[in-house]
Order: structure tokens, then sequence, then C-alpha cells
């Protein structure tokens, strides 16, 4: 293999060969049974927490398990909680809209008057409302508490994870990367930044490090399912070690902790997969029809479907569909701070 120009001349052959391997991910057998691992979770991910059925919620005690057991080793800054407290409320109230603004209005012709069954249909009816009211009232109440299932999961992340220092020079730090146009970060959002200048100070030399984000800041430009190459070279000359990236945390469980299977995120994943892979305008028809009934997406599930609907004719051809149009329309509507300035310039384009 030849090493690539842009690398340092510092770095060996052997070396080369060791930075090249960090951009895959790659199951590690018995690994945890002898050592444990350093995680970095990015917002992006924990937001989708939310969107996560009861069951998958519950698979994910198994991951708390494995950090009260220290076999995991959480590595959370500032501005992992910061943001995630931000956004907390957009994204449930993204999550609840089509529940708290649903509405059911029957239409009963005269004919139906002379029915015993309209009276069945009017009680069931009322009985549909009542329900309706208690279920929004109830879960108003554990938002405002902070007692969803997801939040009690979350509270479990952030207490048993590892804080980060942030050092009075951090910010400076940050904000001179994103001045001279290195990654990661855009739109001079300075957080990504922050996050990855904590993880340089702070991550212990020696230690491989385990990374999931949904966000294209850290990704290379040439691959989105590679980790940036400008990063993984910084890394390597400050830690000497690897880093494992992930774009799902499904994917992370698959891999490194296979008990634990998030059903409703591989369902979605084979679904967005099938969108990819369309080679007709049926094909994506049936599967934009299956992804209407989500409402919530990944980061790195809304680049995927616009990826998708820009370069794959048959997605393209198809946005005239109406279904397929609005459903488009709708992830892009409700995602765009997860999109490039190029993807988001290309997609609303089709889109228009």
């Amino acid at each position: 293999m030849q090493a690539d120009k842009s690398l340092p001349s510092s770095l060996s052959s052997s070396a080369v060969l060791h930075l090249d391997r960090t951009i895959q991910s790659k199951p590690l057998s018995n690994y945890l049974l002898s050592q444990y691992m350093q995680l970095f979770i990015d917002t992006n991910i924990l937001l989708s927490f939310y969107s996560l059925n009861q069951e998958d919620l519950n698979e994910l005690n198994k991951l708390i398990d494995a950090i009260e057991r220290q076999k995991i080793t959480l590595l959370l800054t500032d501005q992992i909680i910061d943001e995630f407290n931000r956004n907390r409320e957009q994204r449930i109230d993204g999550a609840i809209k089509s529940l708290r603004t649903q509405t059911f209005n029957p239409q009963y012709p005269q004919i139906s008057e002379d029915y015993p069954e309209i009276d069945i249909l009017r009680e069931s009816l009322k009985h549909y409302e009542q329900a309706h009211v208690s279920l929004t009232a109830k879960i108003a109440i554990d938002i405002k508490a902070k007692n969803l299932k997801a939040d009690r999961i979350i509270k479990s992340f952030f207490s048993l994870g590892k804080k980060l220092t942030n050092h009075p020079t951090t910010l400076d730090r940050a904000r001179f990367r994103m001045g001279i146009g290195n990654p990661p970060g855009k739109n001079n959002s300075l957080g990504d930044a922050i996050n990855w200048e904590c993880l340089l100070d702070e991550t212990p030399e020696g230690e491989d490090l385990y990374f999931i984000t949904g966000d294209k800041d850290y990704c290379s430009a040439l691959n989105d399912d590679e980790f940036s190459d400008f990063l993984l070279t910084e890394w390597y000359n400050r830690k000497q070690t690897k880093i494992y990236f992930y774009k799902r945390l499904s994917s992370f469980c698959k891999e490194q902790f296979p008990d634990i299977a998030l059903a409703s995120v591989r369902d979605k994943e084979f679904l967005i997969r099938d969108l990819v892979n369309s080679q007709s305008i049926a094909n994506t028809q049936a599967a934009i029809a299956k992804l209407s009934y989500y409402t919530e997406f990944t980061a790195a599930q809304v680049n995927t479907i616009v990826a998708a609907a820009i370069s794959n004719r048959q997605v393209v051809w198809s946005i005239e569909d109406d279904e397929v149009k609005n459903f488009l329309s709708s992830v892009v509507a409700s995602n765009e701070k997860y999109l490039d300035e190029a993807s988001l310039t290309a997609i609303k384009a089709l889109l228009d």
C-alpha cells in the first residue's frame, strides 16, 4: 500500500498502515473480557434515544451495565451535556407532534342513523378522545419532570460517564481551529471543535477511542462511512492509538455488544437501504411508503436518505410522486441542521 502524500513525513510505513486501519470498525473478539474501552457518543446519537421504542430502550440498560462494571468509560464534555439539554425539548416535540395534533373526525351519513352500530361508533370515539387527552397530559407531565424512559437512560449515561475537563484554553484552541479551516465544525459552530479538543487533551494515552456520531463534520470528504483523514492523522500524532468509527449506535452494538438488539433501528435501516439501492420508481415508492410511518431519523439516516435522493436516478425520477416528495420535504425541513450546505442546496433544488 502506498502512503498518502498528505501524511506527515514523520510517520513510518508501518504507522501509515496502522493509521489506515483506524478508519475501519472491527469487532474485537473477547475484547471486553480483559480490557475496557473509551467511548464517545455524540449529541445527535443521544437525542435519537427519543426515537427508540420501549424494547430498544430496555436493551440499552445492558450498555449502562457495561459502564457500571467499568468495561466502558463513557467520555462526556460540558458541550455534549449542554447541547443535549438545549435540543431535548425540540427533539421530543418532533417525536410527539403527530400524536398531539392528530384528530379523528368521522362522517356519518344520514342513512346510517337507523343502525344501532352508529351509537357504538360515537361512544368509541368519545372513549378515544378521552384516552387521547389523558395520554398527552401524562406524557407532558413526564416530559417536564424529565421522566420519560429515554430521559432515565440519558440520566444514567450522564451520571456514570467520565466528565472531561474543559481547560481555559479549550475555547481559544477551538476558535483557532475553526479560524484556519480545520475540521470538525461547520457554519461557525464551535461545538464539534470543542469536543475534539477535549478528547485530544483528556483521552488517556495508549487507549483506542470508540467514536459514535452521525455528524458529517467528522467524516471523510471522499467517503462519509469513514472518519476524516485529517482528524485521524492528528489523533495518531498525539495519541499513537486507533479510532474505531461508527455512524450509528446500532452498528456499534452489533459489533461490540451483539447481545444488545436494537430491533426498531435495524428495521428502519433496512428500509433506508432499500431506498438507497432502489432500481425502479416502484421500488422507490414502496420504500418511501414504509419509511413514511417513521417521523424521526438520526443525523446519519437523514444524510443517507438525502444522498439517495440526490444521487439515485430512480429516486430523483420519483420526486414528482406526491408521497415521495412530501416525505423528502418533511425529512429535510425537520433536519436541515444535519445537512451540509451542498447537500441542502441540492435537495432543495430537486424539491422546488
